[in-house]
């Protein structure tokens, strides 16, 4: 691979790759410079002049699931450089990277893993014909003739690839179709959670971050949707450059590629992923240093927006008003013709998948408390109470169990519009509405759990206990059945803006766009860097298109086919006192309830000495380790074969016998704790609150502060991992937080 890279990326055109990518950063980054004023300074209009929202009938988990491994199990994964398929140890912990280690022993050892995946921006195919399609797509001219060797070869039926357009790309493979679905689901969750990667409580840097992405695109005319808006800032970033860099390297390179057509597509990927590589490292660098300058500036921006608000926002409104009185007649004929009457099909459209999903979720969360209480009457009551609750608590982090809700908005399909409005991909549609779905889950459980934790403070009997839990169930029913329809009413309306605003402003630009520097002399000097024209143009063509959206979402409302609430159904502090137990310390089932004197999982009560060694907290690790459980061995899906020395795993020529005697045997769950770049904690560390009305960083569109309704308070987020280089002989525990490295795959 070396060889290759020096002939085609020698130092000129390494160089060039380095300008090139420089020029794109430096005009991306004046927009991010300019947006963040104006970002910093709606952030804090709005915490001055927010109106109180309805708040959330469910409670959120303020304290994150960590220290959990969401799916563990051996798959084997193809080498590139041997060209042999190798059996690796592999864990999803709660972050959702991929870990690989070399087996699990290793793991067991805390040996540093071979690769941490992070998977933003990735699809998953489950066929190599697939797979195929898309590398000949991606380099034109290289179609292998029928009876040619293709670029992969995969022992069996089942193969799991993660492709993507300018990275790296992974290949595995199971044994049975049941490994394959499950290891699609959960490496399906490791993408929509690792595309989700700006974090939902930065309500400066994410906005300012999403609306310069927006910007920038829009001056090279590129509206609507954009699929590669995936993982973290430096992740976005990198793609952004590589939109652009790679097809003009593609037109430079793809010719002078020498060898058969498999050869030449193998060339192209090793080429396609060095080069996105150097562009990380160099996004990575320039971005930080924007990003610390403006952080540096931000408490001299905030005194000024404190001083001088009032005369900030009269400067706006009259900017406004002379915009609006400029483009209105224009842009309520562009809707009037173009986009009003589409509306209600797009809404019918998002709304019926969307719908069957968290009617899904619901239905989810029912069987499994019910079947929860079932287990209690045969099988013994408060006495296993913990251990069922503890299962119940990870109910939204099982990939298998959340499948059938996720499936749902698989539907969704905008057949003829989708063309009409320019949206590339419905992808950010579905993943935004299925990472709701799980919120909601989690959110009903969480609530579940604080009531039944509440009831259990009275001593009730077995019966009594029953009682309760089918109340509790119907209570938290009724709440979960307001919040979804609160929730998905406000991603109907962001949908809607996703969709309709760019063609706007596509339709308006030939007469508009040009006008609008004749407006700039309106704003004072003091306050350019807080008021745009055209983030200002922007809303007031949306304002144009508002109403309808809104209309249409309150008269699918009233159908009764998708369970929403009406607007005048406002249930303000229906529960106040639930609220207030949201307040208390976590709760710890597996300590707090068990049989046998110490906690569910075999740890010791709280009223044990307090210093527990490394040992016992392996030990108890080893036991939550796995959150998927097999629900027909009753063992966490681990698929590892019978011991094998690591020189037979080295050497294995014939992964068909391997992946026969990966079947034999199930291995208990992982010992050891998975290092998070810190050491093992009892329980985790509480992460900062968010304000309830914080929008979605991940969406392009987002509501203006007056429209806004219906928040949910947000979720704290993970932060992603990414793959990284370790050193074999190493023995030092693994760090999988982008502090470390994020989004850059390195093959070890």
């Amino acid at each position: 691979m070396g060889d290759v890279l020096s002939t085609h990326l020698d130092d000129a055109r390494r160089q060039h790759i380095a300008d090139k990518t420089g020029k794109i950063l430096t005009e991306f980054l004046h927009f991010y410079e300019d947006q963040y004023g104006v970002a910093l300074f709606n952030s804090m209009r709005h915490e001055i002049e927010a109106t109180g929202v309805p708040q959330a009938q469910l409670l959120w988990r303020k304290v994150p699931l960590e220290e959990r491994i969401i799916f563990s199990g051996n798959l084997f994964q193809y080498q590139e450089d041997n060209k042999k398929w190798r059996n690796r140890f592999s864990l999803v912990p709660h972050n959702y990277g991929l870990v690989l280690y070399e087996n699990k022993v290793a793991y067991e050892r805390q040996v540093p893993p071979r690769a941490v995946i992070n998977s933003a921006g990735y699809k998953i195919l489950t066929s190599i014909d697939q797979y195929l399609e898309l590398v000949s797509n991606c380099l034109p001219g290289t179609t292998s003739k029928s009876g040619t060797a293709p670029i992969l070869k995969c022992p069996t039926q089942f193969p799991l690839i993660l492709w993507h357009p300018s990275a790296r790309h992974y290949y595995f493979c199971m044994m049975t179709e049941a490994e394959q679905d499950k290891w699609q689901a959960v490496l399906q969750d490791c993408i929509r959670h690792c595309n989700n990667g700006i974090p939902e409580d930065s309500k400066v840097e994410g906005p300012a971050f999403t609306d310069a992405i927006r910007m920038y695109r829009q001056s090279k005319e590129l509206y609507g949707t954009w699929e590669m808006l995936c993982g973290n800032e430096v992740q976005i970033l990198s793609n952004l450059v590589m939109e652009e860099l790679g097809p003009e390297l593609k037109a430079e390179l793809a010719p002078r590629l020498k060898g058969k057509p498999q050869e030449r597509q193998r060339l192209w990927i090793q080429i396609s992923d060095a080069v996105y590589r150097m562009v990380y490292e160099q996004a990575k660098e320039r971005f930080e240093v924007v990003l610390s300058k403006l952080q540096l500036a931000r408490p001299a921006m905030e005194a000024v927006i404190r001083t001088d608000m009032d005369q900030i926002i009269t400067s706006k409104e009259h900017l406004a008003n002379k915009i609006r009185a400029f483009i209105l007649p224009k842009a309520e004929v562009c809707v009037r013709n173009h986009v009003q009457p589409y509306i209600p099909s797009i809404l019918e459209a998002l709304m019926v998948p969307t719908s069957q999903g968290f009617t899904e979720v619901r239905d989810v969360f029912f069987k499994e408390v019910t079947d929860m209480n079932l287990n209690v009457i045969n099988e013994g009551g408060v006495d296993k109470l913990g251990e069922y609750m503890e299962k119940l608590s990870q109910l939204a982090y099982h990939p298998i169990k959340m499948q059938s809700c996720y499936e749902k908005m698989e539907l969704l399909r905008l057949d003829g519009l989708q063309q009409r409005f320019d949206v590339s991909s419905t992808s950010v549609f579905k993943q935004r509405a299925q990472i709701h779905m799980r919120e909601q889950m989690d959110n009903a459980v969480y609530t579940f759990e604080t009531l039944l934790h509440q009831e259990l403070g009275k001593g009730p009997t077995k019966e009594e206990l029953c009682k309760s839990i089918q109340r509790i169930l119907e209570r938290v029913l009724k709440k979960y059945d307001y919040d979804s329809s609160s929730v998905r009413k406000r991603f109907f309306r962001e949908a809607l803006l996703q969709i309709t605003i760019p063609f706007l402003l596509r339709k308006l630009a030939p007469t508009c766009k040009s006008e609008l520097p004749r407006f700039q002399e309106l704003i004072f000097e003091d306050f350019a860097r807080f008021i745009l024209v055209e983030n200002t143009y922007e809303e007031v063509v949306l304002q144009t298109v508002m109403k309808d959206i809104m209309q249409a979402v309150k008269e699918a409302a009233v159908q009764r086919k998708h369970n929403l609430y009406r607007d005048s159904m406002v249930m303000h502090n229906s529960d106040p006192n639930l609220h207030l137990l949201a307040e208390g310390t976590p709760i710890d089932w597996g300590e707090e309830y068990s049989g046998d004197g110490t906690g569910g999982n075999g740890s010791p009560c709280p009223d044990a000495p307090e210093a527990a060694t490394l040992s016992e907290k392996r030990r108890r690790a080893k036991q939550v380790v796995s959150v998927v459980q097999d629900e027909e061995m009753g063992l966490p899906f681990e698929t590892s074969p019978q011991p094998l020395s690591p020189a037979s795993l080295d050497s294995v020529t014939e992964p068909c016998d391997m992946l026969a005697q990966n079947l034999q045997a199930e291995s208990p769950p992982p010992a050891g704790p998975l290092l998070n770049g810190a050491p093992a904690q009892e329980s985790p560390q509480p992460v900062a609150d968010s304000e309830a009305s914080s929008p979605p960083s991940s969406l392009l569109w987002h509501l203006p502060p007056g429209e806004a309704a219906d928040h949910e308070p947000p979720k704290p987020s993970d932060q992603e991992t990414g793959e990284q280089v370790s050193n074999p002989s190493g023995c030092s525990p693994i760090h999988t937080t982008t502090e470390d490295s994020a989004g850059v795959q390195t093959e070890f």
